[in-house]
């Protein structure tokens, strides 16, 4: 795999999938999927936590899908400000998935005594997802920031 340090634009086609900080792509997908299925199949307590938790995994499952098929058809066409885009985006994602694990545990916390334990452990899975999300997408904003920063 290659290293963000040793290329400093973003890469086209499928060698998207064969760099380290845009490989991540796929488990941002998996975890953040996994969050939006588990909370969009229980009952919702909280509306406004859930509802930011749901808004969050759809906005960056939508944009993380659009940019990954946008650098596969090499649209960035290699210029330095889709660098600045991509390391913008890994931040704002960042910031809304820990928002959102955050909310999502507490509201876990908040049902811990409700009726029906199966919705409570779907919660809890739910949050650990929101969880592994945020550091994948922690993960890619530090290399995105760092390729950010050397181009």
């Amino acid at each position: 795999m290659s290293s963000t340090t040793a290329s400093t634009s973003l890469p086209s086609g499928i060698k998207v999938l064969g760099t380290f900080p845009d490989i991540l792509v796929l488990p941002e997908f998996v975890f953040g999927g996994l969050v939006w299925i588990l909370v969009a199949s229980t009952k919702v307590y909280l509306q406004i936590f859930e509802g930011w938790v749901m808004f969050v995994s759809v906005f960056c499952f939508v944009i993380s899908t659009l940019l990954l098929l946008l650098y596969m058809c090499g649209a960035h066409g290699g210029k330095p400000s889709w660098v600045a885009l991509d390391a913008f985006y890994q931040v704002i994602a960042s910031v809304f998935y820990l928002s959102a694990a955050v909310l999502q545990a507490g509201t876990t916390v908040s049902i811990k005594g409700i009726q029906d334990y199966r919705i409570y452990q779907i919660d809890i899975a739910a949050s650990v997802f929101a969880f592994l999300a945020t550091l994948t997408y922690v993960i890619h904003m530090v290399f995105s920031l760092l390729r950010w920063k050397s181009s």
